[in-house]
Order: C-alpha cells, then sequence, then structure tokens
C-alpha cells in the first residue's frame, strides 16, 4: 500500500512546491499581496494542479498504447488531445464542486469559478500531457533500439563462439592419434613407392590442419572452396581405408561460388566417414549433391552406413554445433535437415543463394 501511494505523494508534493512557488513569484510577493491571499491562490493551484496530474499519472500510460494499437497516428494523437482536455475539465471542476460540498462556493458561482482554471488547466494538462507523452515514446524507441543492438551483439558473439567451437571439434576429431599417425605412416609408404602422390597428400594435410587452426578467418567461404578441402580430406581417408571408401562430388559449377559456413560440408562428410565408413569390413560410400532450389542452395550428403536416430544427437555434436551455426548466421533463412534409416543416411544443408 505504501508503494501504492508513493507516486501520487510525489505528485502532490511537486503540485504544491510549484503552486506555491508560482503563487508567491506572480503576486510580487508580501510587499504586494498579503500572505493570507498568497497561501490562497497557492492552495487553489495544488488543488488543480494535483487534480488534473493523477488521472494523468495513471490514465495516460494505459491509453497512449490502447490509442497505438487501435488508430493511426494522427488518429491516435486527435483523441489523445480529446482525452486530456476532458481530463483537464474533470480536474479542474473537482476543487470547485468540493467547495460546493463543503460550503465555501455558492452554488449560482459554480460556473464563474470553474471558467477561469478551466483555460490554465486545458493549456498546462496539454503542456505536460503531450510533452511527457512525446518523452515517454522516446525513452521506448531508445529501450527498444539498445535492446536490439545488445541482442545483436550476443548473437554475433554467440555465432563466433559456435563457429570457433566446430572449428575446434573438427581440429579435435582430426588431430586424433588414429588419423593423424595413419596418415603420417601412408605417407612414408608412399614416399617409397609413389612420392609425387606422397607429396600431394602432405599438401592435403596442410591445407586441412591449416583451415581448421584459422579461426580468424571469414565464416563463409565458396562452395568450391568448401568442397576443395571436403575432397582433399576424403582423399586422405581413402589412402586409409583404400576400397573400402569410395566417393562422389557431384556439383554443378555454377554453384561454386555461392557462400556456405565454413567447415559446414566437412563437418558432415567427417561424421560419414567415422560413423558409416569405419566400422564397418566393407566399408561404405558418399554422395555429395548440390543444387539451386527455390533461391537456395541445397547441398546432400548421403551415405549408405547404418543410420542413425537424428534426435539422439547430444549438444556437442558435430551435427548439432552445425544447426546452431545456421540459426545465428541466417535465422530461419536456413535449415539442416537428417533423414535416417538402417540402411542410408541423408543430411541436407539449406542457404541462400
Amino acid at each position: 500500500m505504501k508503494r501504492t501511494w508513493q507516486p501520487v505523494a510525489r505528485t502532490l508534493g511537486i503540485a504544491a512546491v510549484a503552486s506555491f512557488s508560482g503563487a508567491y513569484v506572480f503576486s510580487g510577493g508580501p510587499s504586494h499581496t498579503p500572505w493570507p491571499e498568497i497561501l490562497k491562490g497557492g492552495a487553489e493551484g495544488t488543488a488543480y494542479s494535483f487534480c488534473c496530474a493523477v488521472p494523468c499519472m495513471y490514465i495516460l500510460p494505459r491509453l497512449v498504447p490502447f490509442l497505438r494499437r487501435r488508430f493511426s497516428s494522427g488518429t491516435s494523437w486527435a483523441l489523445l488531445i480529446g482525452a486530456l482536455v476532458a481530463i483537464a475539465a474533470m480536474g479542474s471542476f473537482i476543487p470547485v464542486l468540493s467547495a460546493l460540498v463543503i460550503g465555501l462556493l455558492p452554488p449560482y458561482r459554480v460556473f464563474s469559478e470553474w471558467v477561469d482554471p478551466l483555460r490554465y488547466s486545458i493549456f498546462f494538462t496539454l503542456l505536460f500531457g503531450v510533452s511527457g507523452t512525446i518523452i515517454a515514446e522516446l525513452r521506448i524507441r531508445l529501450d527498444r533500439t539498445t535492446l536490439a543492438l545488445r541482442t545483436k551483439e550476443r548473437d554475433e558473439a554467440d555465432a563466433r563462439r559456435l563457429a570457433i567451437e566446430a572449428q575446434l571439434a573438427s581440429l579435435e576429431s582430426r588431430v586424433q592419434p588414429h588419423f593423424f599417425f595413419n596418415t603420417l605412416n601412408s605417407i612414408a609408404a608412399l614416399v617409397r613407392e609413389d612420392p609425387v602422390l606422397a607429396e600431394r597428400v602432405v599438401e592435403q594435410l596442410g591445407s586441412l590442419m591449416r583451415s581448421s587452426l584459422d579461426v580468424a578467418a571469414s565464416p563463409l567461404v565458396a562452395l568450391e572452396q568448401e568442397l576443395a578441402l571436403v575432397r582433399g580430406y576424403l582423399e586422405i581417408e581413402k589412402i586409409r581405408f583404400g576400397g573400402r571408401l569410395r566417393y562422389e562430388i557431384a556439383v554443378d559449377d555454377r554453384l561454386g561460388s555461392t557462400l556456405v559456413p565454413r567447415l559446414s560440408l566437412q563437418t558432415i562428410v567427417e561424421n560419414s566417414v567415422k560413423y558409416a565408413i569405419s566400422p564397418r569390413r566393407d566399408g561404405g560410400s558418399i554422395t555429395v549433391r548440390a543444387a539451386a532450389h527455390n533461391g537456395h542452395l541445397r547441398v546432400e550428403i548421403a551415405d549408405d552406413g547404418p543410420g542413425f536416430d537424428p534426435a539422439s544427437l547430444p549438444g556437442g555434436h558435430g551435427l548439432a554445433l552445425l544447426r546452431s551455426r545456421l540459426s545465428m548466421l541466417y535465422g530461419d533463412r536456413a535449415s539442416l535437415d537428417i533423414r535416417s534409416n538402417p540402411s542410408a543416411t541423408s543430411v541436407f544443408v539449406e542457404v541462400p543463394n
């Protein structure tokens, strides 16, 4: 209850200070006007100001949003001004009516006593009501803009964090001893048997590691650049798995300049090698396709592995991180869909073209 009356008490205090100060200044002080007249003028001003200000304080915060939702800007301002005039008329009549009820004012003087303060009440109610409404709306817009900027900064920070997490997750899987040392052993064997191929594998491995470590690079790269990384990765894995790994990349060259998230396709292909090729004695096949689709680039990475339940992906899984990155970079304009059954899995990535 105390908090409920605090704004009313504050309004009464402000009205009293302003009214008594105005009465003192405009009356010329005690040298020109007796103290009883000054105090009477201050009391009357306080009553009129208080009776106009309190309705504004409780009505305007509810009325203004209602008018903004229902009417155009011009109409809502016209209705607001009409409401302020009505509040001023009501507020200026309450002290007159109170004086009539307690016997301080005869009935025949009610109208004449009301008309004079009515003009001042309308003027000051419009002045403070309109200016207060404008200030409140500017404050709301400022708060919304501040919130939008903070949200954008937070989203950009989250996007950078997720991109780094995805790159680090990809790097972690790549530098595992069984991959790194097996690749080095393959290179050592190729140095004696096929030096040219060994040199090419070294270059591919270097490119792969460089891309993983370059966390400061742009989060978006051309599709042809991402596919070159995918092809290099698969070629290295093909040396390890031999005929157990079969792959095909069927992408129209005209789509090569389309931007995709960096390491996005690499993450999906790596997931296929890990779960569809490596555990199976006969290995399997991976196919990468891309096509333009309704103003978007639609990329499919398919394998013939044992499949999995898409709903069971843990939060730190590469595909889960990739889905979060897509959301941060594109909002609802991009998607990652997984279709999996016991004999095949397809992952679809769709981004604006």
